[in-house]
């Protein structure tokens, strides 16, 4: 048997899943990393990963014992049914004190449900919510880990080396990590976290619209006033890329957006949140709203009939343009 070499184990290599281990790879630490579809290990190693000490693993086995202890193992993967099954998978290979890690967007619930779960049969359960996309888990993301406490000291070091840090670009500058409590915590954090940003999205949209129906401006006028904008206090990545978005052009010209339908899906974590504040007798109605906005633009073909019902005469915008947008 191959002798424990890596400090952390990870299963589940889309994009996320590498590019965390590219990330913590970077930072000094050896990753084993296993996927369901083995072939992707080994295209891994051969590709992004080649020339970096990333060690691949074969089988739940190979993995573990590549560990050193305690083993710590993070999941990658769909949230639901398949985080369930690996710990399943998972569990004849650990020993008390070894840590599973749930990165993945699952429901606050299940996680308060996997730490009674492990920590039943002595091990130790870690939560966290990953925030900044594809870019954020390569380059520096938001962690939010929580889950059983004891777990958080063997880590702090891996998670609060690879996340972003304040100032942006410091590497002396603070983590953007750091313990947010027991059981579903982590989970519970990003899932506000999204929420919010359903929020701020949704605000975005409606701006957008009295721009583009209110005063009647193209694509061009309103990506100007979304960068102007970007210079003052609403500075923000999607204040940025709405700004980007309305001024991207494909290769005929042609503004993208316009070719774009106007039909939004959702992950859930933006109804998990309203949900959790209807049963918590908490007003938030803003992202209430912001979900039910989704699930209005889904509805695309009883859009078209009732607008072709319900439309009523324009009514243009007679006001001082400039104070408006200001």
């Amino acid at each position: 048997m191959t002798d424990p070499i890596a400090d952390i184990g990870l299963i589940g290599l889309a994009v996320m899943g590498q590019n965390l281990v590219l990330n913590m790879n970077d930072h000094g630490f050896t990753v084993a990393v296993y996927n369901r579809t083995v072939s992707k290990v080994d295209d891994f190693l051969a590709d992004n990963a080649a020339g970096t000490n990333v060690v691949g693993a074969h089988s739940i086995e190979e993995l573990i014992g590549l560990l050193k202890r305690p083993r710590r193992v993070m999941l990658m993967v769909k949230a639901g049914k398949p985080v369930d099954a690996f710990i399943e998978t998972l569990l004849p290979y650990l020993e008390p004190g070894d840590i599973i890690i749930d990165g993945g967007n699952s429901n606050y619930e299940d996680s308060i449900r996997r730490t009674a779960y492990l920590e039943s049969k002595g091990l130790l359960f870690i939560g966290t919510g990953v925030s900044g996309g594809e870019e954020g888990a390569r380059f520096g993301p938001s962690i939010m880990p929580g889950g059983s406490p004891e777990a958080w000291q063997h880590v702090k070091d891996i998670f609060q080396s690879i996340s972003a840090k304040v100032p942006e670009g410091d590497p002396n500058g603070a983590p953007c990590c750091d313990w947010v409590g027991e059981n579903g915590a982590g989970h519970f954090v990003k899932m506000v976290h999204n929420g919010i940003e359903y929020g701020d999205m949704q605000i975005i949209a409606e701006a957008y619209q009295l721009l583009k129906e209110g005063l009647g401006l193209d694509n061009d006028a309103m990506s100007a006033v979304f960068d102007r904008w970007n210079g003052g206090k609403l500075e923000s990545y999607l204040i940025e890329i709405t700004r980007d978005i309305l001024a991207y052009r494909d290769e005929d010209g042609n503004a993208v957006l316009d070719l774009i339908l106007d039909a939004a899906g959702q992950k859930g974590t933006g109804k998990w949140t309203a949900e959790s504040a209807l049963n918590m007798g908490i007003p938030l109605t803003l992202i209430g709203e912001a979900v039910f906005a989704r699930s209005l633009s889904a509805l695309k073909e009883q859009r078209v009939a009732a607008a072709g019902v319900l439309r009523g005469e324009a009514s243009p915008f007679t006001g001082d343009q400039a104070a408006f947008i200001d």
